[in-house]
């Protein structure tokens, strides 16, 4: 889920949202990731997230492991009923399979979400697992900004479309580019398998990261927001260079 799909399902919180829930395709227009690529890239699901009116809904979203015990996301994937993000305790319970490219059972590693930590300065959040994943490297946080016509790779369990969108059973891949930036963000476009090839709801926290071989990688930006998907306009991104000794902090 993304912000996009968070205002279309009116779950808007200050600037930071989420989105609605249930299974499909990932990454609208993207490739099936090989068994056993990109065992890093991490499902993260909400079977019972609480509005103000004591009702409850499911969703999801993506993101990346980034130490033995942290999964780094986007921040507006935990908030209160109110929509606002939040830190501390996970506000509800929350899944994460890693080294997987199958949801199904007896595939991955599963864990759960035990503590939160919003970087507050742009849509970034970490989340602490309740046991350490010992067996997968996780990714690195990339030290440098950004730079125009940079490739990277998109890994995320997003849906195939906005059309009644469900997280994905399968998890898909792209390859992007960078075609801007500022402060806190990074401005990111499709490029292969197709120029609409792009992030889709319940992508928020996906990874777009430099892929160095050996199953990890550095990583570059978190999935934010966009426009509807596909789409071959820009996808709104948050930087991670900037928060590097701010994840040291916590991961470390």
């Amino acid at each position: 889920m993304r912000l996009r799909a968070a205002l279309s399902a009116a779950f808007l919180a200050a600037g930071a949202a989420l989105a609605v829930a249930a299974p499909a395709s990932a990454v609208a227009n993207g490739n099936d990731v090989a068994p056993g690529e990109y065992p890093f890239a991490a499902k993260l699901s909400m079977p019972v997230i609480p509005r103000a009116d004591g009702t409850t809904y499911s969703s999801g979203c993506s993101g990346s492991l980034i130490a033995p015990q942290w999964i780094i996301t986007a921040g507006h994937c935990f908030h209160d009923v109110n929509r606002k993000p939040v830190s501390g305790p996970v506000p509800y319970g929350t899944s994460v399979l890693l080294g997987a490219t199958t949801d199904e059972p007896g595939k991955g590693e599963r864990r759960q979400v035990t503590e939160v930590q919003q970087a507050g300065v742009n849509d970034v959040a970490l989340a602490k697992l309740d046991q350490p994943v010992t067996d997968i490297k996780p990714l690195t946080v990339s030290p440098a900004a950004p730079t125009n016509g940079q490739k990277v790779l998109l890994a995320g369990w997003g849906s195939l479309t906005e059309v009644s969108p469900k997280p994905s059973d399968k998890l898909q891949q792209g390859e992007m580019q960078v075609v801007g930036s500022d402060a806190t963000t990074a401005s990111i476009i499709g490029v292969s398998p197709k120029k609409d090839t792009s992030a889709c709801s319940y992508d928020s926290g996906a990874p777009y990261f430099v892929d160095d071989g050996d199953n990890t990688g550095r990583l570059v930006s978190v999935e934010s927001t966009g426009p509807d998907c596909p789409h071959s306009t820009p996808e709104t991104t948050a930087r991670v260079d900037i928060l590097k000794d701010w994840i040291a902090s916590h991961t470390q």
